[in-house]
């Protein structure tokens, strides 16, 4: 087997470590907690950073009115199944495809990551911006419009007397590692490729 195709196979089985790893974790820090708030975000489920985190994060944005996080939403469905078929895809092309073959692939994880990204993004906003007007606490900004309270998509944030901070976990480094993989397969069998062509 070409060393190309081995790095390729390595980088079509690395993004099944999201079923394994995290994927992203964000994390509530506030005077009156001394023990951080917390939740990781997997490809199938959130899970308390600490016991109760989840419950106590849901009981704190209740009174601002924000929704309560639940424990299932459509993209814990369709995260599995995708990574499982682009996995089993990149196998296919790892035994029997060229290296062009790993470029197609390498595009194709970019996309839907992008698109994974995108779509955390779209939830962050409406969960931070989208508040019950019943609310019993109310926040504005200087100009007078409604307070939103999301999250940041990466890095740190203040919201009111909060610092969020949300970074990707081991979960997201495998499915990173596996993608920029495939990209290194594919310079290393289009330079063996020219290599033969020239001798």
């Amino acid at each position: 087997m070409k060393k190309s195709n081995i790095i390729m196979l390595i980088a079509a089985i690395l993004p099944l470590g999201l079923f394994v790893f995290p994927l992203w974790k964000i994390t509530l820090e506030a005077p009156q907690y001394p023990t951080p708030l917390g939740m990781y975000i997997h490809i199938n489920d959130f899970s308390d950073a600490n016991p109760h985190d989840i419950k106590n994060i849901n009981l704190m944005n209740h009174y601002v009115g924000m929704k309560y996080i639940p424990e299932a939403i459509p993209e814990f469905k369709i995260f599995p199944i995708g990574i499982i078929i682009t996995s089993i895809i990149g196998l296919i092309i790892a035994f029997k495809g060229n290296y062009k073959w790993f470029l197609f692939w390498f595009i194709l994880m970019v996309v839907l990551s992008s698109a994974g990204l995108y779509d955390f993004y779209l939830w962050e906003h409406d969960y931070g911006h989208n508040l019950d007007p019943k609310a019993i606490m109310k926040f504005t900004n200087p100009d007078g419009s409604v307070m939103g309270f999301q999250p940041p998509l990466f890095g740190t944030k203040d919201i009111l007397n909060f610092t969020a901070h949300s970074y990707p976990r081991l979960g997201a480094y495998f499915l990173g590692t596996g993608i920029f993989s495939s990209l290194l397969a594919y310079f290393i069998g289009k330079k063996k490729k020219t290599a033969i062509n020239i001798s």
